[in-house]
């Protein structure tokens, strides 16, 4: 009688784990709806050109924050606030 005890409890975790990876996995896969990352404060970047020129632009926006951030950390060490 344990042993058929403990086997369906086995069975009942591993269908509890089955569903929750299942969700898990189809929740990855969803797409990301625009208005609901706008809402949350995300910028989605566009997805016009080839993935050459998409490369290209993301490195040159990092490029470009990089070198605000760079201009900016002189001003924080002579205004004493630290990094």
């Amino acid at each position: 009688m344990r042993i058929v005890f403990g086997v369906l409890g086995l069975l009942v975790a591993l269908a509890i784990v089955g569903s929750l990876v299942k969700r898990q996995l189809q929740a990855v896969g969803a797409p990301v709806r625009p208005e609901a990352a706008s809402a949350a404060g995300v910028a989605l970047p566009a997805t016009s050109g080839t993935p050459a020129e998409q490369s290209q632009q993301l490195q040159r926006r990092i490029g470009d924050d990089v070198n605000r951030l760079m201009q900016q950390a002189p001003a924080r060490v002579e205004g004493g606030t630290p990094p």
